[in-house]
């Protein structure tokens, strides 16, 4: 799933622009997958730690090229190190404040689910604009199904484990995967609604 965006890389590194490429949803998942490196030292779950250590580096790289292509470095400079200092408030009240380690590990993975969740309902809110529009333009296909594989898979390993904190936070990837690909169907690609042109 991280893989995905390795094509925003490749059009940032040919265009040396960051033209149509979001710059949240690679903050945003860059964050998610240190929260999840570190339940999964917490759990001493080596999985967790392979894919997470990965998928950090990908995003962080894809964050300093956004930065580094970027006309607006201040704002994306900003955004950074809020998440970033909402990284390390994190890091001191887990270590710190919170001394029992059964308890540490409950709150944290009740925290990466909760991110998890919001992230993976985030693209719900461009649905109206898509069932409005007729058009799935906005939607990327690839990504689609990387999410749903990657959100089947994890609700299987937490199945597997036991784990509440990795199965619930992975539901809602299946389900507004699901929702995506019918949108797909419904609204095939090259069967856009026709625009009427304006009379001046």
């Amino acid at each position: 799933m991280f893989g995905t965006g390795l094509s925003d890389l490749r059009q940032m590194l040919a265009t040396k622009s960051v033209e149509n490429i979001q710059f949240l949803p690679f903050l945003t998942t860059d964050v998610n997958n240190l929260s999840w490196l570190g339940y999964g030292c917490l759990k001493q779950d080596w999985t967790l730690i392979a894919v997470n250590t990965i998928g950090a580096a990908l995003q962080t790289l894809f964050v300093l090229a956004y930065l580094y292509y970027s006309p607006a470095k201040r704002p994306v400079l900003l955004r950074s190190l809020v998440l970033l200092a909402v990284l390390a408030a994190g890091y001191g009240y887990f270590t710190l404040l919170v001394t029992d380690a059964g308890t540490r590990l409950a709150r944290l993975g009740l925290f990466c689910s909760v991110f998890t969740i919001s992230m993976y309902l985030s693209p719900l809110a461009d649905l109206a604009k898509i069932v409005r529009s007729r058009s799935t333009r906005c939607l990327s296909f690839p990504l689609t199904v990387t999410t749903f594989l990657a959100s089947t898979s994890w609700t299987l390993y937490g199945l597997q484990l036991h784990d509440p904190y990795i199965v619930v936070p992975n539901v809602p990837g299946i389900l507004t995967s699901a929702v995506r690909f019918w949108l797909f169907w419904r609204y095939p690609a090259g069967q856009d609604r026709p625009h009427r042109p304006l009379h001046a």
